[in-house]
């Protein structure tokens, strides 16, 4: 298919990492090109100062100790709110330093406290290894709030792409366990669905970054078996959740040339109908990671829209 990418994003495509997932060698060849992602991204300097240290906070039951990263305004005088922040990567690709320029403008923007979860990585540890790292360092950040300098009313929970569906999966544990209680989502361009059965799935077979061949790699890489079964849990694939009532209030985002677009649209869709407040922002022009062309005036646009959506989430 030929597509309308915005003409500010096309010089970039072929600078871009060719992401083709087929198997496992094809995965270890994608995250050894990690590095030269990582150098076509620009640095960010805070224009206040941010205290930035990794640790390690309790696992699930039976599991290893989950490496985070946190990031705090200095000298604060009162707590903050706090986001648990879940990278993308499909399941299987990304760690905490491929999205550590994007979160430390964050803190930098809004003055919040965000812990940076590195779960263990699909498919070496599928499901629902990934999703449980997430809930117990959103248990660890509500329990250390104090600590923190964290307001407890005020904890969010949010990522992009894998990283929106992580986001979507804890949001539905801490519902469905009794906590934490959050007050905000943000599902950014967020992969959900693993039955591959929308229209945008179907038809974007070759879009830059991610298309439907990959994300049938990362489906069966997070499930430990083919997607689109009878007995996926909702944790995993949040779209299959049949109850969305008594959600966090929500901020979702969409790409135009992204297989996951339509899934996303449908679940705000769903959590509208079920009475969570939700909001829905979807980018002409756009495919799944083009935010990383941040001169772009469209990726400006998702930026600015994203600091909104958390300032007024998180109650700031």
């Amino acid at each position: 298919m030929s597509y309308a990418i915005d003409p500010e994003l096309l010089p970039w495509l072929d600078m871009l990492p060719a992401v083709a997932l087929t198997d496992y060698e094809s995965l270890v060849a994608a995250r050894d090109q990690r590095s030269r992602l990582n150098d076509l991204l620009p640095s960010y300097e805070p224009v206040n100062p941010i205290d930035v240290r990794d640790t390690a906070v309790p696992g699930p039951s039976d599991a290893p100790d989950v490496p985070v990263r946190i990031y705090s305004p200095a000298g604060r005088t009162e707590a903050v709110p706090g986001l648990v922040y879940i990278h993308g990567g499909g399941f299987v690709l990304g760690d905490l330093d491929m999205f550590h320029a994007i979160v430390l403008r964050l803190v930098d923007e809004l003055g919040i406290v965000i812990v940076s979860v590195d779960y263990r990585l699909a498919p070496e540890h599928p499901f629902p290894a990934p999703v449980e790292d997430c809930y117990a360092a959103l248990k660890w950040v509500a329990a250390k709030a104090d600590e923190l300098g964290v307001d407890p009313r005020r904890i969010g929970v949010g990522g992009e792409s894998a990283g929106g569906g992580l986001s979507a999966g804890t949001a539905l544990l801490a519902r469905d366990r009794g906590g934490p209680e959050l007050c905000f989502q943000y599902l950014g361009i967020p992969e959900l669905d693993d039955r591959l059965d929308t229209d945008s799935m179907r038809d974007y077979v070759d879009t830059p970054l991610w298309n439907r061949p990959n994300a049938i790699f990362s489906w069966a890489s997070y499930l430990g078996t083919e997607p689109g079964g009878d007995d996926v849990s909702p944790y995993a694939a949040p779209a299959r959740a049949t109850d969305l009532v008594g959600l966090p209030p929500a901020f979702v985002t969409t790409c135009q040339y992204d297989p996951l677009r339509d899934e996303g649209i449908e679940y705000a869709r769903r959590l509208a109908h079920a009475g969570v407040p939700t909001e829905l922002r979807h980018y002409p022009a756009t495919f799944h990671g083009s935010a990383f062309v941040e001169s772009a005036a469209i990726t400006r646009r998702m930026f600015a829209d994203e600091v909104d959506a958390l300032r007024r989430g998180l109650r700031l």
